[in-house]
């Protein structure tokens, strides 16, 4: 994967999609972010959101990465999810829908799953900004560690499954992170690697709500597991991806003002 910039031109030109948001933000952060190069991992009911909210606002250069195809159930939660797409890997469908909303975003589209093995495939080094939104706990807890190895700047998300009130998310950094099941088991997985930096969390101290499923239907492109299910509302999903753009977002645009 690589990664050209694509400076913005007169971004807060009237006639320019991004001028609301260079109205709030100035010329020069504005086009920051359109230098900006962004990672993804991960494009389901987080994720997705997220990679929608960075190119709206102007973002250059995007890397897209999922393995896994859309099925019914992702509908209720992932925004390229519809009876149309059904059937179709979300990592392409995602990137049509990208490039109709900026057909100038660089926007690179990887249907494959992030391992501990496969990480140099994906040119983490070179980003300057990684999102995780990845639900697989080794392969979450790989991704932490090789981002910030290279020094990039990282926000993550804990788990959204089984909440239902989005004014409960919070941001910090992942040793003060509290209340959330997936957390917790990052930060002990972490420590048993010797991990010992910070990034910032976006996570929920809602107690679960709802109830599970037994997976008895093929998940993520494997056979049934068994495993369970868990619910989820686009309600609160959605709002932590926005919250990982806004991160984004939020980060160029002050050190643009520190400057």
């Amino acid at each position: 994967m690589s990664f050209p910039q694509t400076p913005l031109e007169t971004p807060a030109a009237e006639d320019s999609p991004f001028q609301r948001l260079a109205l709030i933000t100035g010329n020069e952060a504005l086009e920051k972010i359109s230098r900006a190069r962004v990672l993804v991992f991960g494009l389901g009911g987080v994720g997705s959101w997220c990679a929608e909210a960075l190119v709206r606002s102007g973002l250059g250069t995007i890397g897209i990465i999922d393995f896994d195809t859309i099925c019914a159930s992702n509908i209720n939660r992932q925004i390229q999810a519809t009876s149309r797409t059904a059937g179709l890997p979300k990592a392409r469908v995602l990137r049509e829908r990208l490039l109709e909303i900026n057909p100038d975003c660089k926007v690179t589209a990887l249907e494959k799953m992030f391992s501990r093995e496969n990480a140099g495939e994906f040119a983490i080094a070179d980003a300057d900004y990684v999102i995780d939104a990845i639900d697989t706990l080794d392969n979450k807890i790989a991704l932490i560690e090789f981002t910030r190895a290279a020094g990039v700047t990282l926000f993550s998300s804990m788990g959204m499954a089984r909440k239902m009130n989005p004014t409960l998310i919070k941001t910090a950094g992942i040793w003060d992170t509290h209340g959330c099941p997936l957390a917790r088991r990052v930060r002990e997985g972490l420590r048993k690697r010797g991990f010992q930096d910070s990034f910032t969390a976006v996570y929920s101290d809602e107690p679960p709500c709802g109830q599970t499923a037994a997976g008895n239907t093929p998940q993520n492109n494997a056979p049934p597991s068994g495993k369970q299910v868990n619910g989820s509302a686009v309600t609160v999903t959605a709002c932590a991806g926005m919250i990982l753009a806004s991160l984004v977002l939020r980060d160029i645009t002050t050190h643009t003002e520190e400057k």
